[in-house]
């Protein structure tokens, strides 16, 4: 994670969820790891309110400011995951595509798991070309990604 001003740690029905944040602005969820809350944030309580939210099947649409850190290509990666509606899956292929680099697939994929905020930018409704559930860097893996996808009503293909 990056560094930060505030974090806040609660569970979830995937694991534990800790959120950072610096100023007010969202900059970093992992998934599966809890630590110490530390600092003040407005922007921190509201992303816990929100992601109970999600997960208690009450919300489909984030409204939280992020800032989402890495290399230009990275940015220009989670700025089209975002742009997935809840219960909607693209491919790695259709994001290179419309990056203006259709051989990117691979390159997207490495960025997808960088993602520095999962389930808030929602690489989880990223997967493979054939629509199979692929990799997934947040928690346990797999099992993660898989209980994400259902939350949403996503059936995947094994």
């Amino acid at each position: 994670m990056n560094i930060a001003d505030a974090s806040i740690s609660f569970d979830s029905p995937i694991g534990a969820i800790t959120v950072e944040s610096t100023g007010e602005k969202i900059t970093g969820l992992v998934i599966g790891q809890r630590s110490p809350d530390f600092g003040s944030s407005k922007v921190l309580r509201e992303a816990k309110k929100q992601l109970t939210a999600y997960f208690a099947g009450k919300l489909s649409k984030f409204d939280l400011p992020v800032e989402l850190h890495g290399t230009e290509f990275q940015k220009a990666v989670y700025k089209q995951i975002a742009k997935i509606g809840f219960g909607k899956t693209v491919s790695y292929a259709d994001i290179a595509a419309k990056l203006g680099k259709p051989l990117a697939s691979r390159a997207v994929g490495g960025a997808v798991g960088s993602n520095p905020v999962p389930i808030i930018v929602g690489c989880h409704r990223v997967l493979g070309a054939s629509g199979r559930i692929t990799g997934y860097s947040g928690g346990e893996g797999l099992p993660t990604k898989r209980l994400l996808l259902k939350l949403e009503g996503i059936a995947i293909k094994e």
